[in-house]
């Protein structure tokens, strides 16, 4: 056992309690030495561990980019129950007077645990702080948010790398949950990590059953979703679409005997402590919700997660799926779908490109006098800080303007700026509607439904898994390639397309491929047309 092993496991255990794992001092021991290191496991794998621990043995304060102010409030409250030093945060919640405190904790060393939300980093009054504080590590976390690739792409996590350098370029450990290979790939050169070690473990949680129902209608949907739960074992996530939907279900359910309540983002912030609290003290045995309940939360218990419609893509579905079942016990992911529900959550991730919007943020680059930060751009167009920096975002990707080591941007136009940022946004879109077409095949697929999940995050499962519904149902093994099948297009195998260029094979079925491609996204093939014509080739 290493030196710096017996160190991490003494802090962990005098200060936290824990016992760590092998997977956990893997992605530890290269911090106390300078490394980059992105970090992949499961939803409830203790990733927060990786960075509180080690900022117990390093000299500065460490840096942790939070997008939601909930996780950064859970995690200031496991902070102050441990013997570490002091943990604080700087957001928009804030009074002034707090924010001033937390600045002067940072700076005399009484804490070592800074909290910041993205748009925080933004701000050059931040930066000039983080600057002086000279922190020895940056933690980026949901670090999946930097890749168009990835669900919940946020704006600012684009601005990171440039953040990074700005405070003196620390070691930078970036953590997510879900991050398959063109997502890990993504991470690393959007926050600029250089030669990262990289820790991923197995996406398999072989204690969750998986399972998904078609449904006629929406009367069909509200009957099964609360005959399903009420034989269920408890507590229990009932994930919704819309706000509305929430509503109409926690009142649906309760009506059938089932102890629910509602949980969205348009209830007032005490409602939403009162029913999370609720759930956490087992006052409630389900919350019908939309996708802002869960992110942070940790009950292990949890039997099920039913769907009541599909996500915008796998990758939420997986990761909201992840909240059950953490105590290693059975657990229930159910999605219920029905054909409609893809053209509304179509609808529902939809952008339109306001080309009179994106030519006001290029117009901003160019007029400026010297090179200006997005805080700048942002102060000089009427636009909502998200809009502007989705736009600045949208003509960096098209070659418009370009960002120097500072994180300021150089207007570069080109010969048709226009066409360029159009291009690109129509390649964003064709993105975003495969993603929800590779999800609409996990749906309806019937082949083996863990082999096609974990195929899409990049792993491969020999056999069929034998619990989940299709393997139940026997259709499984039918649709799986013959075993002695010519393994030129497993998964995860890079391909080239003769029309599509590069890509890797996501899912493996007797008769078809998905295949996730560099330019278009996600494409389903006829493996009989693919040998027919010679259509993909290995491209080792």
């Amino acid at each position: 056992m290493s030196h710096e092993t017996d160190r991490l496991e003494h802090v962990a255990e005098s200060s936290f309690g824990w016992s760590l794992k092998p997977e956990q001092l893997a992605a530890m021991e290269p911090l106390l030495h300078g490394h980059d290191v992105l970090a992949v496991m499961p939803t409830g794998s203790g990733k927060s561990a990786i960075y509180q621990v080690p900022t117990v043995l390093l000299d500065g304060p460490t840096v942790v980019v939070s997008p939601l102010l909930a996780l950064q409030r859970d995690q200031l409250e496991h902070l102050d129950d441990a013997d570490v030093p002091d943990a604080v945060a700087v957001n928009s919640a804030q009074r002034s007077g707090e924010e001033r405190q937390a600045w002067r904790s940072v700076r005399s060393g009484d804490a070592e645990y800074l909290f910041l939300s993205p748009e925080q980093l933004a701000k050059e009054d931040t930066l000039a702080e983080l600057r002086r504080a000279a922190p020895t590590l940056v933690v980026v976390d949901e670090a999946h948010c930097v890749s168009d690739w990835g669900h919940d792409f946020r704006p600012d996590y684009l601005r990171l790398r440039h953040a990074v350098e700005r405070m003196g370029r620390p070691p930078v450990l970036a953590l997510t949950a879900t991050a398959g290979g063109p997502v890990r790939d993504d991470i690393v050169e959007h926050l600029g990590m250089r030669d990262p070690v990289r820790v991923v473990t197995g996406f398999d949680r072989p204690n969750l059953h998986l399972a998904a129902t078609r449904v006629a209608d929406d009367d069909r949907r509200r009957e099964l979703v609360c005959a399903w739960v009420s034989d269920a074992a408890k507590p229990g996530l009932v994930y919704t679409p819309t706000r509305a939907d929430a509503e109409a279900f926690a009142e649906a359910l309760t009506e059938v005997g089932v102890r629910a309540v509602a949980f969205h983002a348009g209830m007032k912030a005490k409602d939403r402590r009162r029913a999370q609290d609720a759930f956490m003290n087992d006052e409630v045995e389900v919350v019908a919700a939309t996708s802002a309940f869960g992110m942070g939360i940790d009950k292990p218990d949890v039997r099920f997660v039913v769907h009541t419609a599909p996500t915008d893509s796998l990758d939420s579905y997986y990761q909201q799926i992840g909240r059950a079942g953490r105590d290693g016990e059975r657990a229930d992911a159910l999605l219920v779908h029905r054909p409609e529900d893809y053209r509304l959550q179509r609808f529902l991730t939809s952008r339109s490109l306001d080309v009179d919007k994106v030519g006001e943020v290029a117009e901003a680059v160019r007029e400026h006098d010297g090179t200006p930060s997005p805080s700048e751009i942002d102060d000089e167009v009427e636009q909502s800080h998200r809009s502007a920096m989705n736009n600045l975002n949208l003509l960096e990707e098209a070659g418009v303007v370009e960002a120097d080591e500072r994180g300021g941007f150089t207007y570069r136009g080109g010969d048709s700026p226009r066409e360029d940022v159009e291009r690109e946004f129509e390649r964003q879109r064709q993105l975003d509607r495969s993603r929800i077409e590779v999800l609409r095949e996990y749906a309806e697929t019937r082949s083996c439904r863990r082999q096609f999940l974990l195929g899409y995050f990049g792993e491969s499962l020999d056999e069929p898994c034998g619990f989940c519904d299709t393997c139940e149902q026997g259709t499984a093994r039918k649709h799986a390639p013959p075993r002695d099948e010519d393994t030129e297009f497993g998964v995860d195998t890079p391909v080239r397309h003769t029309e599509w260029g590069p890509g890797v094979v996501v899912n493996h079925e007797a008769d078809r491929l998905t295949v996730l491609f560099d330019e278009v996204g996600y494409r389903t093939l006829s493996l009989a047309a693919v040998r027919e014509n010679d259509l993909l080739t290995p491209d080792r």
